[in-house]
């Protein structure tokens, strides 16, 4: 290496010398490479070389952004340590040991998140008791009342309930237990346009916490109140032949489809040649109406079976008697809410409290197992340079003059070609016949010289070998007559492969 050069860093890129910005530029086979003058290089547009700095820092940027995806991407192979620091270590068994534990931690964990994933898709619910409130007052006329409504007597009917036992923080609405709510009153006090109460649920509905209807009137009157429960998912009250052969009132369309198949199982009534069928017993054939069916068959005549679950009826007296005591009456109901349970399960799959932090420690991981493999490399060179020294040093050497021609794209073995033992290998004779072949060969140099052609055209009719051979002969002369004449101090701008011939 020549005096005041300097060595590249390691770590530099590999590849052929050329601009520190881009690529070495692309030339065709048989076109000599144009090369830029020095002056002309150093004179470039100020603008060509803030786009190099440009597409440098964009490439920087690009390399920074592929090394966080790829530390993303780290694996846990990557956090396990060496086997030879393991020997080297021995209490580095405690953190392989703890490894172990996490990978399991984490296959657990997992397993448990598909198990809630799972769970989540099915209907959680409970049972759990609506208390229904049904009270009224009574707002006897007034003689010296100004206004209309207070010269009129009149009740009011309210409507209210609660979950027994509520812990959840959100409370539900009273209305949104319900998919409908009728008031039917007496018909003949109130008029056949008068007499009902009625409120349905609309996909624009506003919840509330109960219902009131106010009416005139100073006699008690008997109302009956239809709630119509929402259930989700829907429930369907089952033909009463159906419902007796399954022990099944009311259930969601699923739960009776499962409970069908239950029966099919215990009665055997599965085909044993084609799995497809089902025979019908004779309750079967009551209710289908059909000997044999399919099983793909049973949701669909299943529909003329199914029907809207019965109303919670509820008969109540609205007593205007000052006298009477007892106005408020109450009522429990069974509905069915969400279980709280399903609400922690969902934000355990959504939280992402810990992650960061997880991931901070994994990266720190990571950084620490780096960190203890260069350590155990700087070790190793310090060890095997102190048992000995001037060995080492000279692998060191060959292994850097190694990485230098890789880095630098040198051709060649300097150190071996200067010796004169290296050209006396075979392989010397084989490359100047390769070379002169090279030479001779070309159209082109033949074409070069007139009285080349007119002395080989006749031979080269008979004989293309002996004329290859003639000519290497020559030009192989020319080299040893110029070198001859050179050292005699005499002309030799005469002697060619022409004069020779």
């Amino acid at each position: 290496m020549p005096s005041g050069a300097r060595m590249p860093h390691q770590g530099a890129p590999m590849g052929p010398p050329g601009s520190p910005y881009v690529g070495s530029p692309s030339v065709r086979p048989g076109m000599p490479q144009t090369v830029m003058e020095p002056t002309r290089k150093r004179t470039a547009p100020q603008q060509v070389q803030q786009q190099q700095v440009q597409q440098q820092v964009q490439q920087q940027q690009q390399a920074t952004q592929t090394r966080t995806r790829s530390a993303k991407r780290r694996k846990m192979a990557d956090k396990i340590l060496p086997q030879r620091i393991r020997e080297l270590v021995p209490e580095s068994q405690a953190y392989m040991d703890l490894l172990a534990f996490e990978r399991k931690l984490d296959q657990t964990i997992m397993r448990k998140r598909v198990d809630i994933q799972e769970a989540l898709k099915r209907p959680m619910k409970q049972k759990r008791k609506l208390r229904l409130y049904i009270s009224n007052t009574f707002n006897p006329a007034k003689s010296d009342a100004d206004d209309s409504d207070g010269s009129i007597a009149s009740w009011e009917l309210r409507v209210e309930g609660k979950l027994l036992d509520d812990l959840s923080k959100q409370k539900r609405k009273f209305s949104s237990f319900f998919k409908s709510l009728v008031i039917e009153l007496d018909k003949d006090l109130y008029g056949p346009d008068n007499h009902l109460v009625e409120w349905h649920r609309t996909p624009t509905t506003q919840e509330t916490d109960g219902f009131q209807v106010k009416r005139p009137g100073d006699v008690s009157v008997r109302c009956t109140l239809l709630l119509m429960l929402d259930y989700q998912p829907p429930q369907f009250k089952l033909d009463p032949r159906l419902a007796r052969l399954l022990g099944i009132h009311t259930q969601t369309r699923s739960a009776i489809i499962q409970a069908l198949w239950q029966y099919v199982k215990t009665n055997k009534l599965q085909d044993s040649h084609d799995k497809e069928y089902i025979n019908c017993d004779k309750y079967f054939q009551q209710i289908f109406d059909c000997p044999r069916l399919k099983f793909s068959e049973i949701p669909q005549r299943l529909t003329n079976l199914l029907l809207p679950p019965d109303p919670i009826v509820i008969n109540h007296i609205i007593s205007v008697d000052p006298n009477d005591q007892k106005k408020t009456a109450c009522y429990d109901i069974d509905v069915e809410v969400e279980d709280p349970l399903k609400g922690q399960m969902s934000s355990f799959l959504l939280s992402t409290a810990n992650q960061q932090e997880i991931t901070a420690l994994d990266n720190k991981i990571h950084e620490t197992i780096e960190s203890i493999n260069q350590l155990k490399i700087q070790r190793d060179f310090m060890l095997s340079f102190s048992k000995d020294p001037k060995g080492y040093i000279q692998d060191l050497l060959r292994s850097q003059s190694r990485d230098l021609k890789v880095m630098t794209d040198v051709v060649g073995n300097p150190e071996e070609e200067r010796r004169a033992e290296f050209y006396h290998e075979p392989w010397s004779q084989e490359a100047v016949s390769r070379y002169f072949y090279c030479k001779v060969f070309p159209v082109r140099e033949l074409s070069s010289s007139g009285v080349l052609l007119s002395f080989l055209c006749p031979v080269l009719e008979g004989d293309i070998h002996a004329s290859l051979l003639l000519y290497t002969i020559a030009f192989t002369l020319t080299i040893v007559f110029r070198d001859l004449f050179g050292r005699l101090n005499l002309d030799c701008d005469d002697v060619t492969v022409s004069t020779i011939l």
